[in-house]
């Protein structure tokens, strides 16, 4: 019963008078292409349903917003999220921590990376000043909020944090996820893009020919690593029988859909303490949204 302790979160808390669920669903936040994500659902949902003996629908939102939604009213169980989706969701006691990605050094945080074309002149984040850029998203934790607190730990915004006051007017492209920055990056359309490090040095979300393509300008960070979070309102029973099946995919066989979709190991951790280093420069991108 030690691991439904875990579950017993402090901000919300899991709701013990809730009913178990018939079906649960899983929400998928579009990090990587879309359209590799619903070709890998089916399995993770077939995954998942064999473990805990119900329905499992996997579905893909176009944002973390609607995640956070569907956690509010109940319709969705389950999500995979960035950290700063995390506080989002835990200062609104819709959802907690079930499971961090811990890469192989063993670290629960990674590197954000300005990526610029090959070939670029740019040798430094100081050479982008007035160039076009493009973010992942506006609530991506490596690929906005970081890379945007980095810039004013430099020196390089102004007190309003906002980044037009470096890049330019009309020079911030926001796309849905790392491929699409990476992808108007490789058009041409904007001279450098802030992603997860991943992006750049795996071989599972860009091709071998686009990533020749590309190099790392200058890296900042750490950031905490995305994760996977329960609805608060979720029984706990469920959310261990979630928990229990998760922990599945990092045995042996099964490690490549788990690599696919969630691109590290997936171990227990505590939701306050993985998120503790990211109220800083949340609250710094906040104050630049509202420009």
């Amino acid at each position: 019963m030690a691991a439904l302790g875990v579950l017993a979160f402090a901000a919300g808390g899991l709701h013990a008078q809730n009913r178990p669920v018939s079906k649960f669903v899983v929400a998928l936040k579009p990090d990587k292409n879309p359209e590799i994500l619903r070709a890998e659902k089916g399995q993770l949902e077939a995954f998942l349903a064999a473990r805990v003996g119900r329905p499992v629908e996997v579905i893909i939102p176009l944002s973390a917003t609607v995640i956070l939604e569907g956690y509010a009213n109940g319709t969705i169980d389950l999500g995979y999220l960035s950290a700063t989706d995390l506080v989002n969701a835990r200062s609104r006691r819709v959802a907690d921590l079930l499971l961090a990605g811990e890469f192989a050094d063993g670290r629960t945080a990674y590197d954000s990376y300005w990526v610029v074309r090959a070939d670029a002149p740019y040798q430094s984040i100081e050479d982008l000043r007035g160039r076009r850029v493009a973010f992942a998203s506006r609530t991506s934790t490596s690929g906005f909020v970081v890379p945007l607190f980095d810039l004013q730990q430099r020196g390089l915004l102004g007190p309003d944090a906002d980044p037009a006051g470096f890049f330019g007017a009309g020079n911030m492209f926001f796309g849905v996820g790392y491929v699409s920055a990476i992808e108007r990056l490789l058009a041409g359309e904007a001279e450098a893009a802030a992603v997860s490090y991943y992006v750049l040095d795996e071989d599972k979300h860009l091709t071998p020919e686009q990533r020749g393509r590309l190099r790392m300008l200058q890296k900042q960070g750490p950031v905490p690593s995305h994760v996977l979070a329960v609805r608060t309102t979720l029984a706990p029973a469920d959310a261990e029988a979630l928990r229990t099946a998760l922990l599945a995919l990092n045995e042996p066989g099964h490690t490549a859909l788990r690599d696919r979709l969630f691109t590290t190991k997936l171990v227990p951790a505590d939701g306050q303490a993985h998120v503790a280093s990211l109220a800083e420069a949340l609250a710094l991108a906040r104050r630049a949204l509202r420009q």
